[in-house]
């Protein structure tokens, strides 16, 4: 089965643009080192909860807006023997393509898939 990173941000809403961007230079570096797809979404109906909720998760701001991504790998091990590359790649440098987002409120995972219809 294939492997899922999966992504949560928040993204100064008037740096979508930049956003868009930023992920799909990424999304070709990716592709290059094996990623089946690479999905960028951005919140539309993204409610604060009273315990839990993606807004509070990311500390989203007032002029923030979640964002939440996915990059599908065709398996783990093609992931970890990619992983680093993809981070040492001169294209992914924040000199040639600066995040438009505070990455320490980033929260992120790898995730097995276990039912994918």
């Amino acid at each position: 089965m294939s492997y899922v990173d999966g992504f949560v941000l928040a993204v100064p809403t008037d740096k979508k643009e930049a956003y868009i961007k930023h992920a799909s230079e990424a999304a070709d570096v990716f592709k290059e080192y094996g990623v089946i797809s690479l999905v960028e979404c951005w919140g539309d109906d993204v409610p604060d909860g009273e315990l839990t909720s993606f807004p509070m998760a990311v500390k989203c701001e007032p002029n923030e807006t979640v964002c939440f991504s996915w990059v599908t790998w065709p398996s783990k091990k093609v992931r970890d023997e990619n992983m680093d590359k993809i981070m040492e790649d001169p294209r992914m440098l924040p000199d040639n393509n600066p995040m438009p987002f505070d990455g320490k409120r980033m929260i992120f995972g790898g995730f097995d898939v276990i039912l994918d219809k």
